[in-house]
Protein backbone atom coordinates (compact mmCIF):
# COMPACT_ATOMS: atom_id res chain seq x y z
CA UNK A 1 0.00 0.00 0.00
CA UNK A 2 1.35 3.32 -1.23
CA UNK A 3 1.65 6.25 1.63
CA UNK A 4 -1.01 8.54 0.68
CA UNK A 5 0.70 12.22 0.00
CA UNK A 6 0.48 15.41 2.46
CA UNK A 7 -2.28 17.86 1.93
CA UNK A 8 -1.14 21.01 -0.34
CA UNK A 9 -0.40 24.24 1.30
CA UNK A 10 -2.92 26.68 -0.70
CA UNK A 11 -3.24 30.41 -1.14
CA UNK A 12 -5.84 30.36 1.66
CA UNK A 13 -3.33 29.25 4.21
CA UNK A 14 -0.69 31.79 3.32
CA UNK A 15 -3.44 34.15 3.55
CA UNK A 16 -4.08 33.23 6.99
CA UNK A 17 -0.74 32.98 8.20
CA UNK A 18 -0.63 37.26 7.08
CA UNK A 19 -4.13 37.63 9.38
CA UNK A 20 -2.39 36.10 11.93
CA UNK A 21 0.80 38.00 11.89
CA UNK A 22 -1.74 41.38 11.24
CA UNK A 23 -3.15 40.68 14.17
CA UNK A 24 -0.27 40.50 16.63
CA UNK A 25 0.32 44.00 15.37
CA UNK A 26 -3.12 45.68 15.51
CA UNK A 27 -4.31 44.04 18.53
CA UNK A 28 -2.43 45.59 20.86
CA UNK A 29 -2.70 48.97 19.44
CA UNK A 30 -6.77 48.47 19.34
CA UNK A 31 -6.87 47.41 22.74
CA UNK A 32 -5.25 47.76 26.19
CA UNK A 33 -6.04 44.36 28.03
CA UNK A 34 -2.76 42.45 26.81
CA UNK A 35 -5.27 39.14 28.50
CA UNK A 36 -8.30 40.38 25.87
CA UNK A 37 -5.83 41.07 23.21
CA UNK A 38 -4.38 37.41 23.75
CA UNK A 39 -7.70 35.42 23.51
CA UNK A 40 -8.91 37.10 20.79
CA UNK A 41 -5.51 35.92 19.05
CA UNK A 42 -5.92 32.57 20.29
CA UNK A 43 -9.47 31.84 19.04
CA UNK A 44 -8.76 33.07 15.77
CA UNK A 45 -5.86 31.13 15.45
CA UNK A 46 -7.59 28.34 16.82
CA UNK A 47 -10.42 28.57 13.87
CA UNK A 48 -7.74 29.10 10.84
CA UNK A 49 -6.00 25.31 12.44
CA UNK A 50 -9.59 23.78 12.92
CA UNK A 51 -10.77 24.46 9.30
CA UNK A 52 -7.13 23.55 7.86
CA UNK A 53 -7.16 20.19 9.66
CA UNK A 54 -10.97 19.52 8.37
CA UNK A 55 -9.76 20.41 4.71
CA UNK A 56 -6.48 17.95 5.43
CA UNK A 57 -8.85 15.13 7.04
CA UNK A 58 -11.22 14.97 3.92
CA UNK A 59 -8.62 14.73 1.50
CA UNK A 60 -7.13 12.19 2.94
CA UNK A 61 -10.47 10.25 3.65
CA UNK A 62 -10.86 11.03 -0.36
CA UNK A 63 -7.77 9.46 -1.37
CA UNK A 64 -6.28 6.98 0.80
CA UNK A 65 -5.90 3.27 -0.13
CA UNK A 66 -8.18 0.67 1.32
CA UNK A 67 -7.73 -2.57 -0.93
CA UNK A 68 -9.93 -4.75 1.71
CA UNK A 69 -11.09 -4.38 5.25
CA UNK A 70 -8.08 -7.22 6.49
CA UNK A 71 -6.60 -6.41 9.55
CA UNK A 72 -3.15 -5.04 8.01
CA UNK A 73 -5.00 -2.69 5.40
CA UNK A 74 -7.14 -1.16 8.47
CA UNK A 75 -4.09 -0.52 10.50
CA UNK A 76 -2.15 1.04 7.97
CA UNK A 77 -4.20 3.59 7.38
CA UNK A 78 -4.67 4.13 11.11
CA UNK A 79 -0.99 4.23 10.98
CA UNK A 80 -1.18 7.50 8.57
CA UNK A 81 -3.58 8.98 10.34
CA UNK A 82 -1.43 8.84 13.56
CA UNK A 83 1.50 10.44 11.83
CA UNK A 84 -0.74 13.21 10.18
CA UNK A 85 -2.37 13.81 13.44
CA UNK A 86 -0.26 13.28 16.19
CA UNK A 87 -1.27 13.48 19.67
CA UNK A 88 -5.01 12.70 19.01
CA UNK A 89 -7.32 9.65 19.28
CA UNK A 90 -8.03 7.93 16.67
CA UNK A 91 -10.65 5.27 16.02
CA UNK A 92 -11.44 3.60 12.95
CA UNK A 93 -14.67 0.77 12.80
CA UNK A 94 -14.89 -1.51 9.37
CA UNK A 95 -18.03 -1.93 8.32
CA UNK A 96 -17.95 -5.17 5.73
CA UNK A 97 -21.35 -4.91 4.77
CA UNK A 98 -20.94 -0.98 3.22
CA UNK A 99 -17.42 -1.90 2.12
CA UNK A 100 -16.04 1.01 4.22
CA UNK A 101 -14.21 2.12 7.14
CA UNK A 102 -15.80 4.86 9.61
CA UNK A 103 -13.11 7.18 10.74
CA UNK A 104 -12.79 9.34 13.83
CA UNK A 105 -10.52 11.83 14.96
CA UNK A 106 -10.49 13.67 18.60
CA UNK A 107 -7.87 16.38 19.28
CA UNK A 108 -6.30 17.49 22.06
CA UNK A 109 -7.96 21.00 21.04
CA UNK A 110 -11.62 19.92 21.07
CA UNK A 111 -11.48 19.42 17.44
CA UNK A 112 -13.66 16.62 16.25
CA UNK A 113 -13.61 15.11 12.50
CA UNK A 114 -15.81 12.28 11.34
CA UNK A 115 -15.77 10.43 8.10
CA UNK A 116 -16.16 7.32 6.11
CA UNK A 117 -13.49 6.03 3.74
CA UNK A 118 -14.89 3.65 1.03
CA UNK A 119 -12.81 0.42 0.14
CA UNK A 120 -11.31 0.77 -3.37
CA UNK A 121 -8.39 -1.14 -5.06
CA UNK A 122 -5.25 -0.34 -4.62
CA UNK A 123 -4.01 2.89 -7.44
CA UNK A 124 -7.49 3.95 -7.75
CA UNK A 125 -7.95 7.43 -6.70
CA UNK A 126 -10.50 9.19 -5.16
CA UNK A 127 -12.10 12.18 -6.28
CA UNK A 128 -9.52 14.48 -8.21
CA UNK A 129 -7.88 17.40 -6.40
CA UNK A 130 -7.73 20.21 -9.16
CA UNK A 131 -4.55 21.45 -6.79
CA UNK A 132 -1.27 21.08 -8.40
CA UNK A 133 1.36 19.29 -5.86
CA UNK A 134 3.37 22.31 -5.17
CA UNK A 135 6.92 21.06 -5.09
CA UNK A 136 9.40 21.43 -1.59
CA UNK A 137 12.33 23.94 -1.91
CA UNK A 138 15.22 24.25 0.72
CA UNK A 139 14.10 25.92 3.67
CA UNK A 140 17.18 25.95 6.02
CA UNK A 141 17.38 27.04 10.07
CA UNK A 142 19.06 27.64 13.02
CA UNK A 143 18.59 29.04 16.33
CA UNK A 144 19.65 32.26 17.26
CA UNK A 145 22.39 31.18 19.80
CA UNK A 146 24.14 29.20 17.13
CA UNK A 147 23.62 30.58 13.47
CA UNK A 148 26.34 28.43 12.55
CA UNK A 149 24.32 25.24 13.12
CA UNK A 150 21.74 24.40 10.45
CA UNK A 151 18.43 21.79 9.91
CA UNK A 152 17.96 21.04 6.66
CA UNK A 153 14.16 21.51 6.23
CA UNK A 154 11.74 22.55 3.26
CA UNK A 155 8.96 24.50 2.82
CA UNK A 156 6.24 24.23 0.07
CA UNK A 157 7.39 26.55 -2.73
CA UNK A 158 4.21 28.93 -2.28
CA UNK A 159 5.09 29.86 0.87
CA UNK A 160 7.69 32.74 1.79
CA UNK A 161 10.39 32.26 4.61
CA UNK A 162 8.60 33.90 6.92
CA UNK A 163 5.33 32.18 6.44
CA UNK A 164 7.24 29.13 6.78
CA UNK A 165 8.44 30.40 9.79
CA UNK A 166 5.44 30.93 11.63
CA UNK A 167 3.88 27.68 10.60
CA UNK A 168 7.19 26.14 12.46
CA UNK A 169 6.35 27.83 15.22
CA UNK A 170 2.92 27.13 15.29
CA UNK A 171 3.42 23.12 14.98
CA UNK A 172 5.83 23.36 17.70
CA UNK A 173 3.40 25.35 20.05
CA UNK A 174 1.39 22.09 19.05
CA UNK A 175 3.55 19.83 19.99
CA UNK A 176 4.51 20.56 23.32
CA UNK A 177 0.84 20.62 24.43
CA UNK A 178 -0.01 17.10 22.44
CA UNK A 179 -0.26 14.17 24.46
CA UNK A 180 3.26 13.28 23.15
CA UNK A 181 4.57 16.61 24.13
CA UNK A 182 3.17 16.96 27.75
CA UNK A 183 4.51 13.35 28.26
CA UNK A 184 8.33 13.92 27.16
CA UNK A 185 7.69 16.99 29.62
CA UNK A 186 6.94 14.69 31.98
CA UNK A 187 9.77 12.35 31.09
CA UNK A 188 12.02 15.52 32.00
CA UNK A 189 12.68 15.92 28.17
CA UNK A 190 13.74 19.78 27.73
CA UNK A 191 11.24 21.58 25.83
CA UNK A 192 13.73 23.08 22.90
CA UNK A 193 13.87 23.13 19.76
CA UNK A 194 16.43 20.05 19.08
CA UNK A 195 14.22 17.60 20.42
CA UNK A 196 10.95 18.69 18.73
CA UNK A 197 12.78 18.98 15.25
CA UNK A 198 13.94 15.30 16.22
CA UNK A 199 10.32 13.94 17.31
CA UNK A 200 7.50 15.77 15.72
CA UNK A 201 5.84 13.41 13.46
CA UNK A 202 6.14 14.25 10.15
CA UNK A 203 2.53 14.70 9.21
CA UNK A 204 2.27 17.76 11.30
CA UNK A 205 4.75 19.23 9.28
CA UNK A 206 3.38 18.62 5.97
CA UNK A 207 0.29 19.85 6.78
CA UNK A 208 1.38 23.04 7.06
CA UNK A 209 3.58 22.65 3.70
CA UNK A 210 7.14 21.58 5.50
CA UNK A 211 9.28 18.75 5.31
CA UNK A 212 12.49 17.34 7.93
CA UNK A 213 14.91 16.31 5.47
CA UNK A 214 17.54 15.39 8.61
CA UNK A 215 16.93 15.35 12.28
CA UNK A 216 20.03 16.11 13.14
CA UNK A 217 21.56 19.62 12.87
CA UNK A 218 25.13 20.36 10.42
CA UNK A 219 27.52 22.77 10.85
CA UNK A 220 27.79 25.15 8.24
CA UNK A 221 30.92 25.00 6.01
CA UNK A 222 32.49 27.84 5.52
CA UNK A 223 34.25 27.84 2.26
CA UNK A 224 37.44 29.66 1.56
CA UNK A 225 38.53 31.23 -1.12
CA UNK A 226 41.38 29.45 -3.61
CA UNK A 227 44.58 31.66 -3.75
CA UNK A 228 45.11 33.44 -6.65
CA UNK A 229 46.84 32.09 -9.73
CA UNK A 230 50.43 33.91 -10.02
Amino acid sequence: MKKEKAPVVNKTSKAEAEVLDLLKKVLPKATHDPQLASKIYDAIEKEFKTKARAVAFEKFCGKVELPDLEPQSVQAVKSQLEQSFGGGDITVKPDKKAQSMAVEVALPDGSHFISDIAVRPAGEEGEGDPENVLKFISFPVSLPGDPELIWALAKRENLTNEEAAIQLAKVEEDFWASKTGQKLIRDRIERVFPEFIARVPSGALNEVGLKRHYKEPETLKVLRPAPAAK
